[in-house]
């Protein structure tokens, strides 16, 4: 018997940090076991020793097929998937249209989208052999978008297509699809890399917003959803701080 068969096991990718990272420890918190997958194995490596046995990981790039390809036939080995939790994503840049990069913009759709259907193609099978569910974190930047973000907007508005348009093609099927959209929040390296690492210009985009989201608040909608009845499907959440009515009407102090 593999070590983890019976066990709820959900997959999460970009589990290296931020919202990844909170998934899997609030999905361990409600018992499931948790495969993260990431590119960067030290902060995976960090992650298992905090979480214990409950986390195991696989090295992966979503924007490669033979690295996407190889975890996928790896956690597979070990047994059923029953949740697929995407987080992988990034924002790259904040210039114009006019002026913004074709590498960012394409970046940026490798990883938000292809790096997302990518892995989701992988998995569809063993997610409907186990009456499973794909989550998708999507962003409000999917629904609004705003100046300078054209390329960010443009890749999370696919994003949130393809969930919706998985969700219909699934019908009848045991897949539920799920896509949470959240608004702002702070986390340690979302802003940081997409001006470069210029922390000033990261930290003005929280500055005198009152309680930001955290990562946490996030995962908090991920292992609740999860956790409703196989039956019961959590088409959207669209989740935002108090202070942030869109993204061009925020309460700063």
């Amino acid at each position: 018997m593999a070590e983890n068969e019976g066990a709820r096991r959900a997959v999460v990718t970009g589990a290296s940090s931020g919202i990844g990272a909170a998934s899997a420890r609030a999905l361990v918190a409600q018992g499931w076991q948790v495969v993260g997958l990431a590119r960067r194995e030290e902060k995976l490596q960090a992650l298992a020793g905090e979480l214990g046995a409950a986390f195991t990981y696989q090295l992966c790039d979503v924007t490669d097929e033979a690295s996407t390809q190889a975890a996928v036939q790896a956690v597979l080995a070990g047994g059923s998937v029953k949740a697929l939790v995407n987080c992988a994503g990034a924002a790259i840049g904040k210039d114009s249209v006019a002026q913004s990069s074709l590498d960012d913009w394409r970046a940026m759709y490798e990883l938000n989208v292809l790096g997302t259907l990518r892995i989701t193609q992988k998995f569809l099978p063993a997610l409907e052999a186990a009456e499973g569910t794909v989550l998708i974190i999507s962003s409000t930047a999917g629904i609004e978008p705003y100046e300078g973000g054209g390329g960010y907007c443009a890749s999370k508005a696919a994003e949130r297509v393809m969930a919706r348009i998985l969700r219909l093609e699934l019908i009848g099927k045991p897949v539920r699809v799920i896509d949470i959209a959240p608004g702002m929040v702070h986390t340690d390296e979302f802003s940081a890399k997409r001006f470069g690492g210029d922390q000033a210009k990261a930290q003005a985009v929280y500055a005198g917003v009152p309680d930001p989201l955290t990562a946490e608040d996030i995962a908090d909608c991920v292992q609740w959803s999860l956790g409703q009845p196989d039956t019961v499907d959590i088409d959207q959440i669209i989740v935002r701080p108090r202070a942030e009515g869109s993204y061009t009407k925020v309460f700063r102090q």
